[in-house]
Parts: C-alpha cells; sequence; structure tokens
C-alpha cells in the first residue's frame, strides 16, 4: 500500500493540462449534473479578502459530494490551486480509481490514523505547501452516517501550526440528504407532486491561525465551534474539558 500510494501522489494531477481539464470535469460536468439534484448557496467568501496561500482548508464530511461542492463554491484562482487529502485505504487500493480521482480532485493519499501523520505524507505534504499549493482535510477522517459532525482529528492543526499556516473553516450542510454514505447516485428531495432539489449550503468561517502555545485539540475546537455556530451537531472534544464541565478553554457555541 505504501508503495503503491507513493506512486499514486505524483505531480502529473498538478501540471498545466490537468488543471484545465479538471475546470472543465469539477465546473461543467460534475457542476451540471449536482444542479440537476441540488441547488447551492455560497456563503462567507468575503474571507478571502486579503488572504494569502497557501492555507488549510478544515471541512466537515457525510457525503462524497463534499469535494467537488467544496470546490465549485471556492473562488476560481484558490480552486486551481488546492489539492484534497484523500483516504489511502479507501481511494488509492485500486490503480485506476486513485488516477481518477487525483485527476478529478487532485488527491493526494493520506493514512486514517488517528489523526497523526507519517513522515513520508508529511515530507509530501511540506513539498505541497512549500510549491503553494492550499490543502483541504475532512477533520472527521471519515463521512458521518448520521449527518452529525464526529470528533476531529489533530493532523490539519498540526500541519498549520507547522507551516505557520492559517486554517480556513468550511461547513457544508445538505449534501448528506442528497447522497448519504452507502448512496451510489444523488436524489431529489421527496415530498409532492414533483420531487424537488435538495438545498446545499457552503460557508466560509474567519481563518484561524493557530496561537503560540496552543494544543492542536484546542486549534480544532475553534474549528468545532465555527462548525456548530453554522447549524451543526457537533460533540465538543472531552479533553478540554474540566470536572465541572466547563471548558478549559474556552465556552463552546450551541450546538443545533
Amino acid at each position: 500500500m505504501g508503495r503503491h500510494c507513493a506512486r499514486a501522489d505524483a505531480r502529473w494531477p498538478r501540471c498545466a493540462w490537468a488543471r484545465m481539464l479538471r475546470e472543465f470535469i469539477v465546473k461543467d460536468v460534475l457542476g451540471a449534473t449536482m444542479d440537476v439534484y441540488t441547488r447551492c448557496r455560497v456563503v462567507g467568501r468575503k474571507h478571502f479578502d486579503g488572504l494569502e496561500a497557501p492555507v488549510v482548508f478544515v471541512a466537515n464530511h457525510s457525503s462524497h459530494m463534499d469535494t467537488p461542492t467544496i470546490l465549485r463554491a471556492l473562488p476560481r484562482k484558490w480552486r486551481r490551486r488546492t489539492a484534497v487529502a484523500a483516504a489511502s485505504d479507501y481511494f488509492y487500493r485500486k490503480r485506476r480509481i486513485a488516477y481518477l480521482v487525483s485527476l478529478a480532485f487532485n488527491t493526494v493519499p493520506m493514512r486514517r490514523n488517528g489523526g497523526g501523520l507519517e513522515p513520508s505524507v508529511t515530507s509530501s505534504l511540506a513539498r505541497l505547501l512549500h510549491e503553494r499549493w492550499n490543502l483541504l482535510v475532512f477533520a472527521e477522517g471519515t463521512r458521518s452516517r448520521d449527518g452529525r459532525v464526529g470528533r476531529l482529528r489533530s493532523g490539519a492543526a498540526v500541519l498549520a501550526a507547522e507551516h505557520g499556516l492559517v486554517i480556513v473553516p468550511i461547513h457544508v450542510s445538505g449534501t448528506h440528504a442528497a447522497m448519504p454514505p452507502g448512496q451510489r447516485w444523488m436524489r431529489r428531495k421527496r415530498g409532492g407532486f414533483i420531487p424537488r432539489r435538495h438545498p446545499i449550503e457552503v460557508q466560509f468561517g474567519e481563518p484561524i491561525r493557530p496561537r503560540d502555545g496552543e494544543r492542536p485539540a484546542e486549534v480544532m475546537e475553534r474549528v468545532r465551534l465555527f462548525f456548530a455556530a453554522s447549524g451543526a451537531v457537533t460533540t465538543p472534544d472531552e479533553r478540554l474539558y474540566a470536572g465541572n464541565g466547563r471548558p478549559a478553554t474556552r465556552e463552546p457555541a450551541k450546538t443545533a
């Protein structure tokens, strides 16, 4: 698996012809298809004003639709310079699938091992960030089965702190209803005589910069607070809470 992932994480998905083809795939092919089943609203693009690349995008994850939905929502210059962290044990088991997702979404393989990053993965990501590519990470490590946000792993916070980067939190809602885990294709919203398109929303949050001395778990708690404020049902990290039930660092936002 390790050798195969190393081959799959090649430079060709980030060359000029691949970027041009990917723009067509994401915007015109997948975009037009998703518009048949969903209608998307984007909030918070103002947070890109004055923001410099590279950054680490951290999003919740409940559907295979999340990646193309987020990429479409990004401003064009950011979309064209963003790589997506993908689970090596899922997308890179078969070479054909690995090459397909690498081309369509500019994926880089990462192992799901509890939030830590292996040296080979760290080296690969460091090269990407040095070349000023942004990285999209789904911090839960897997898709939510019920639409709620699970525990956030700390790898993105570690990466941001090591490279002096900001984290841009992204909350996606509605994709779970349109295409939940286990469903092979999108569906329209049932009810009434004519099925309707599912409303989905992408919210970009204010950039989060790790503070000196701040633990990775505390950084990710700030990401969780944004998800909660955006309407997500979330679970606070119990490691940050004292015995009296109050957070050890800051009060959590009210969850939906």
